[in-house]
């Protein structure tokens, strides 16, 4: 059962998506933010094309555990891609993700121009490691919007 992870930027999203066991995630693509919208009707036609039969998509938290700004632009988005996928779109938490990754990159040495253009897909695949690692331990979903 493949699972696809959305990290949502700003300027960039990151994709990831899981093999077919849902043991492993894989950085897929990343693609420039355009609108809402836009950005969910790219997001389905991926899902469509691997057969994904969940979407996960990354929300920043406050302290609190409550969305920031940021965090309700993604809750947003997973809104307007529920509407167009006809699978479970779930929100995950995705503290640190992106600090994970940019590490990643520097431990590995990437040259800065690789190291900006990969950081939002290995984003999406942290995300993606962490909701799969926990799915495995104690199935807990997420926040599911649509089913």
């Amino acid at each position: 059962m493949r699972i696809l992870a959305v990290d949502p930027g700003s300027e960039r999203i990151g994709l990831a998506i899981s093999d077919e066991t849902g043991t492993i995630a894989n950085p897929l693509t990343i693609f420039k933010h355009i609108q809402r919208e836009k950005d969910a009707e790219v997001i389905a036609s991926y899902a469509n094309k691997y057969l994904v039969k969940t979407i996960i998509v990354g929300q920043s938290l406050n302290p609190d555990g409550k969305p920031n700004p940021s965090g309700r632009k993604s809750a947003r988005l997973a809104e307007v891609l529920k509407n167009l996928v006809e699978i479970p779109v779930l929100l995950w938490d995705e503290y640190e993700t992106t600090k994970i990754a940019q590490q990643a990159l520097k431990e590995m040495k990437t040259k800065k121009k690789r190291y900006q253009s990969h950081v939002d897909d290995l984003a999406a695949t942290v995300l993606l490691q962490s909701y799969l690692d926990t799915q495995k331990s104690n199935d807990s979903p997420g926040e599911v919007l649509s089913e």
